[in-house]
């Protein structure tokens, strides 16, 4: 692994870190809130992993990957970092994310979190599974995730899955041209997160992405899941 442009690089993700990380600050006090109380996951799909080994010397220790596949060939080449699962999981691949991931931010169906909760014991015996739950917000047939009304009939069983800490939720927000147009989308998805805690659901809210993550957090965002403002444009 190169490790020519090392130095350079650490210092590129660390000017940019401090840049997130300021505007995660400035939308924290805009409504009051701690910016400690909000996790920056770095999302580092498509990055290969000697930038990330420079990424993460720069303090960018949480990364978040779409695919199993790809986090696993990055996983022993990147020491140092907590991952996490922020993009779909087919079924049969939920073994192997348990492996890899530290928390899995993508359940998207009862299903899924059924089988996780099976396997759970064989590949994190003694441990409970971080997880938040997918919701579509906005009804987007071209998005995963459950629907608000099934996830709240559904919850009861899932919150009896042994296995799983269920911390909260996660959506995926819409492809809008101005950042302000996605708050309604925030708007509903912490709604729901308020209603569904009467029934014991985890207070985590990750929403918000290199656009609109200032605006997810000025609606209550925990966790902001950022790519394209920390590793720029990738194709």
């Amino acid at each position: 692994m190169s490790t020519e442009h090392e130095p350079a690089s650490i210092a590129e993700f660390a000017a940019a870190r401090e840049r997130v990380l300021g505007a995660i600050g400035q939308a924290a006090a805009r409504v009051g809130r701690d910016p400690a109380s909000i996790a920056l996951v770095a999302v580092s799909k498509t990055v290969p992993p000697h930038r990330l080994v420079a990424a993460v010397a720069a303090g960018l220790t949480t990364l978040g990957e779409n695919r199993v596949q790809e986090a696993e060939s990055k996983v022993a080449l990147v020491p140092g970092a907590d991952w996490r699962l922020v993009g779909p999981l087919q079924s049969n691949k939920a073994k192997r994310a348990l492996a890899a991931f530290s928390v899995i931010e993508s359940v998207d169906t009862g299903e899924l979190a059924g089988r996780l909760d099976r396997l759970a014991p064989e590949v994190r015996p003694g441990e409970r599974v971080p997880v938040l739950l997918q919701v579509n917000v906005d009804g987007d047939p071209a998005k995963a995730g459950f629907d608000p009304a099934g996830l709240q009939a559904a919850l009861p069983s899932l919150m009896d899955l042994a296995n799983l800490d269920i911390r909260g939720l996660m959506t995926v927000g819409r492809l809008v041209d101005r950042p302000e147009d996605a708050r309604s989308t925030f708007v509903a998805l912490r709604g729901l997160s308020e209603r569904l805690r009467r029934d014991g659901l985890g207070p985590e809210l990750s929403m918000g992405m290199s656009d609109d993550y200032e605006i997810a957090i000025e609606e209550g965002a925990t966790i902001v899941r950022v790519g394209r403002a920390l590793f720029g444009h990738r194709y």
